[in-house]
C-alpha cells in the first residue's frame, strides 16, 4: 500500500450499545445509530422461509434479522430477480481481512473472552458471520512492529520466524482455526531479504535498504525454497497456506519495505517458485502480480498477468499451481477485472487488498457503505474474482501500531479504542459479512435477469452455496425504498430493499 494514496476516514458504527455510550458515534449523521437485534446468522433458514439481513447506510439499522416467507411458483411481480443456475461463473473462496502483526497486537490487548467472542461472531460459520479467508504477510509488512524478513542473515540455514509470528501473528491465526478450522490463508512478502536484493540486473551491486531493488536473479532458487521453508514451518505450527502471491505491489517501490519486480522477472521467479513447489510436493497456489488496476501507469507494465502467462507458457514444471492473478484498487478501476478475465478466461481472479482510511472518507458511513459495496464487493465478484480480502481486520484509534514509510492514515476494518474493549466497525467489517454471512466457501455465482425493471441503483449478486442453499446480495444505492420479487423458478419471496440499504438473503 502507498502512503500517498492514504487518506481515510472511518465508518465509525458501534454494533453495540455500550460502545455506542463509552465513545459516542462519529458517523457523519445526526441521527444516533440503533443498538443491532439479532445480528448473529443462522446458517440454515428453516423450510418455507427466506431469511433475511438487512442494514441502512445512515447506520441506524445494522444487520437486521428477519425473514420472508416462501411462495410456490412463479413471480409475475413487476420487479422479479430471477435466478438462473444454468449459468455458472466463478466458484467462490471466501471473503476476509488481513491478519497483520498490528491487528494481533491489538486483539492480544482485549480481555481474552472479549477477543474470542468477537473473533467467534466473525469467523464461525454456526455461530458469526462465517468469514472465511485471511491474508498475512512473509516476513514484515507496513503494519509490523519493525522491517525484517524471515532470514535476514545470509543463507537459509538461518531462516527463522520473528516475534512478529510467534507472539502475535501465529497465536491469533490458532484461535481463528479453532472456530473455522477451513479458513484459506495467503501470503505474500513485503520485500525478499536484503541480501538477496541488487540495485540494477546488469551491475548486480549490492543493494542493501529495506525499500526498492531488484531480486538478484542468480538467488532464485534460494528464494524459492525460502518460500518452501515458510510454508513448511507453518504446517508444522498446524497452519496450511493456500496460496501465496510472489510480491506485493511489485511496481511499489516505495513503502516501509518493498521490491520492485516487473513483470518479466517475476515471470522469471514464478517458475522457479512453480518447480520448487512441485519438487517439495506443496499443492499451495500461486496468484501473480498483487497490485493495482492501473500498472502504476507504466504502458510497460500493462496487462502484467497475461504477460507473464504468456512468458511461461503451459509446459513448465508445477504449471498447474499457477491459477491466476490478484488485484489492489488502489489506482484504476475494476473493468481491468473484466479484460484480463476475457483474455485468460482459464485463469483464476482475486481481489487482495483494499483499505478505507482518511484520503476516502472513512468515517462518512453513508458514503463508505455505499461505495465499498458496489466497487469493492459488487465490482469484484460480478467481475470474476473468486475472493474478496480487504486490509487490516483491527487498528486502534490511532491507526496503528503501524510503520514509518508505510500507511500512517489507515483504518482497520475494525478500530479499537486505547481502553482495548471499546469497537467501532467500519465499511469493510461489513462489506465482507454480508457476503460472508450468507456465501459459503464452494458457493457457485450463478446467472440471473432482472425482469420490468431497470436501474443502475439496483447491484447484486446470486449464489448456490454447496449445501444447495441459495443466496442474493443486493444493495440499493437510491433515495427511495425498491420492492423486489426473487424468483428460483420453483417458488419466490418479496423483500424491500431500503434506499441507502443492503439486503442479504438465503433460502433453500
Amino acid at each position: 500500500m502507498k502512503k500517498n494514496y492514504m487518506y481515510i476516514t472511518t465508518l465509525l458504527l458501534s454494533m453495540t450499545m455500550s460502545a455506542l455510550t463509552a465513545c459516542g458515534v462519529d458517523s457523519g449523521f445526526d441521527i444516533k445509530p440503533a443498538p443491532e437485534e439479532n445480528t448473529l446468522p443462522n446458517p440454515i433458514p428453516p423450510a418455507g422461509e427466506a431469511r433475511t439481513f438487512t442494514s441502512m447506510a445512515n447506520g441506524y439499522t445494522m444487520f437486521k434479522q428477519g425473514s420472508s416467507a416462501l411462495t410456490t411458483g412463479t413471480s409475475m411481480a413487476p420487479t422479479t430477480i430471477q435466478l438462473d443456475p444454468s449459468k455458472e461463473y466463478q466458484t467462490m473462496d471466501g471473503f476476509g481481512f488481513a491478519i497483520t502483526y498490528s491487528t494481533c497486537y491489538n486483539l492480544l490487548m482485549m480481555k481474552p473472552e472479549d477477543r474470542v467472542a468477537l473473533l467467534k461472531k466473525t469467523y464461525s460459520q454456526t455461530e458469526g458471520y462465517g468469514v472465511s479467508y485471511a491474508r498475512i504477510s512473509i516476513g514484515c509488512n507496513d503494519f509490523s512492529s519493525t522491517e525484517y524478513t524471515l532470514c535476514d542473515t545470509k543463507g537459509l540455514e538461518n531462516f527463522a520466524f520473528y516475534k512478529d509470528e510467534t507472539d502475535y501473528v501465529l497465536p491469533i491465526l490458532k484461535e481463528i482455526l479453532t472456530i473455522n478450522p477451513n479458513l484459506k490463508i495467503i501470503a505474500a512478502p513485503w520485500t525478499c531479504p536484503k541480501w538477496m536484493k541488487v540495485k540494477d540486473l546488469r551491475t548486480k551491486a549490492a543493494f542493501d535498504s529495506w525499500t526498492d531493488g531488484h531480486f538478484n536473479p542468480d538467488l532464485r532458487t534460494d528464494y524459492a525454497n525460502y518460500f518452501v521453508k515458510f510454508i513448511e514451518k507453518m504446517k508444522a505450527e498446524g497452519i496450511n497456506i493456500y496460496a501465496v502471491s510472489p510480491q506485493n505491489e511489485p511496481l511499489n517501490k516505495a513503502n516501509c519495505a518493498s521490491l520492485y519486480m516487473p513483470w518479466d522477472e517475476e515471470a522469471a521467479f514464478v517458475k522457479e517458485l512453480a518447480a520448487a513447489f512441485k519438487k517439495n510436493n506443496l499443492s499451495t497456489k500461486i496468484y501473480v502480480y498483487d497490485h493495482n488496476y492501473d500498472y502504476s501507469n507504466d504502458k510497460e507494465q500493462n496487462d502484467y498477468p497475461i504477460k507473464i502467462y504468456n512468458a511461461l507458457g503451459k509446459n513448465f514444471e508445477g504449471s498447474e499451481l499457477v491459477v491466476g492473478a490478484a488485484y489492489h484498487d488502489y489506482g484504476g478501476n475494476n473493468e481491468e477485472l473484466t479484460d484480463i478475465h476475457n483474455q485468460a478466461a482459464d485463469k483464476e481472479l482475486i481481489f487482495s487488498e483494499s483499505s478505507i482510511g482518511v484520503w476516502n472518507d472513512g468515517r462518512n458511513l453513508g458514503k463508505r457503505l455505499m461505495e465499498d459495496m458496489k466497487n469493492v464487493m459488487f465490482g469484484t465478484v460480478n467481475r470474476w474474482c473468486k475472493a474478496v480480502l480487504v486490509w487490516n481486520l483491527m487498528l486502534d484509534e490511532k491507526m496503528g501500531p503501524n510503520l514509518d514509510g508505510g500507511c500512517q492514515t489507515c483504518y482497520g476494518a475494525i478500530d479499537i479504542y486505547n481502553n482495548y474493549q471499546t469497537l467501532k466497525y467500519n465499511s469493510h467489517y461489513y462489506i465482507i459479512c454480508y457476503l460472508s454471512s450468507v456465501v459459503r466457501p464452494g458457493a457457485k455465482r450463478i446467472g440471473t435477469a432482472l425482469r420490468s425493471y431497470k436501474s443502475s441503483n439496483l447491484i447484486y449478486s446470486a449464489f448456490i452455496n454447496p449445501d444447495g442453499t441459495k443466496a442474493v446480495v443486493m444493495l440499493n444505492a437510491g433515495d427511495n425504498d425498491l420492492n423486489v420479487t426473487i424468483s428460483d423458478n420453483n417458488s419466490y419471496f418479496s423483500v424491500k430493499v431500503p434506499a441507502q440499504g443492503v439486503i442479504s438473503t438465503t433460502w433453500k
